[in-house]
């Protein structure tokens, strides 16, 4: 019983905010997507699982052997290209046993993991910066490439926080913002069609309400009609009519806005947010810094993952394809988020 329940107490507060996410999630999916329930209970089984084996494991240990994992993570980004099943013209997904995963949100953590520990011998010359840009890049690049643009931005974004809390320097911050856009104009012509359109439907998704804007229209649509307490379990009518899309994962804000209220959907923002700062407080308390760059690069991708699917939930930013970390039903980033904190919780001296 000890094994079960030390990493519970170790860190109560990820323990019971975690706990509530899941709980809210498993909640709401079996009112609006019942028929995919039981595989993502499933996921949720497996990301525990994985939780408990990587923090026995040990954060030193996981360190240790993060140049493997990190070419390993590499090999399976470049096998997902070429083996992988293709969905709406992507090929982000590899079945395994009748399930499938998504490398890209599988392997991040050991990304993240192996970035932290070359930041340690990081000098700041010239041929260092170069040296950490590439590390950086080329999972960046395998990623967008399949294409997933949202990964590949919320893992470079990852990258970019922990390098900038390393050098803290101006001509630093310059270097990436010069790099960042001279890149973005270019990947415009390497957007796939639909990508495109979830860009343009932001700008003006009014404009066509029954095409383009559709999605973000039903969303606003979702979200307003809850009220304060919600229209109740299985009562709401965007979500119960099928008017609102992907309403299990890019959109399950919405769908718990409208069927919780703005209640239930304030209480999600504070789960999710009492969570990140317990993180952040545990990583800013540390005396190992590659747990500290880990810690940042985890807690930077939370937050902008959960910052950019409420703000399209709430017709703020352009449709990306990013989940609500512990909430949305996405198998593979549940089990990326419960890798991360089973490091977290690892690494914690408490």
């Amino acid at each position: 019983m000890k094994l079960l329940f030390e990493p519970l107490v170790k860190e109560p507060v990820i323990t019971i905010c975690t706990f509530l996410l899941l709980l809210v999630s498993l909640f709401i999916l079996n009112s609006l997507s019942p028929d995919i329930f039981p595989q993502y209970y499933l996921y949720v089984i497996l990301s525990i699982l994985f939780f408990y084996i990587i923090y026995y494991i040990g954060f030193d240990v996981v360190v240790f052997f993060s140049p493997y994992l990190y070419i390993i993570s590499l090999h399976l980004l470049i096998l997902t290209l070429i083996l992988g099943e293709v969905t709406r013209g992507t090929i982000r997904w590899i079945p395994i046993g009748g399930l499938s995963f998504q490398p890209s949100e599988v392997v991040r953590p050991f990304l993240l993991l192996f970035f932290a520990k070359m930041l340690i011998v990081f000098r700041g010359k010239f041929k260092d910066i170069g040296f950490m840009i590439i590390l950086g890049l080329i999972p960046v690049i395998l990623i967008a490439i399949q294409p997933s643009f949202g990964v590949s931005l919320i893992t470079f974004l990852g990258f970019f926080a922990m390098f900038f809390t390393k050098v803290f320097k101006l001509k630093y911050l310059l270097l990436f913002a010069m790099l960042f856009g001279m890149i973005m104009p270019t990947t415009w012509y390497y957007l796939k069609p639909y990508q495109k359109e979830r860009i343009m439907s932001f700008v003006e998704y009014n404009n066509d309400p029954k095409g383009s804007g559709y999605n973000t229209i039903q969303s606003i649509i979702s979200v307003g009609s809850g009220g304060i307490f919600g229209r109740g379990f299985k009562k709401g009518f965007q979500t119960q009519l099928k008017y609102l899309p992907e309403k299990h994962t890019d959109f399950i804000f919405a769908g718990i806005s409208e069927e919780l209220g703005f209640l239930g959907s304030v209480a999600v923002l504070v789960f999710l947010f009492t969570l990140f700062y317990r993180i952040a407080t545990i990583v800013s308390e540390t005396q190992n810094e590659i747990y500290l760059y880990f810690g940042i690069g985890t807690i930077s991708i939370l937050l902008f993952e959960s910052l950019i699917n409420i703000g399209m939930n709430l017709g703020l930013l352009p449709i990306t394809g990013l989940p609500l970390p512990l909430v949305s039903a996405g198998g593979s980033s549940l089990m990326s988020t419960f890798l991360s904190l089973g490091l977290i919780v690892s690494g914690s001296k408490k």
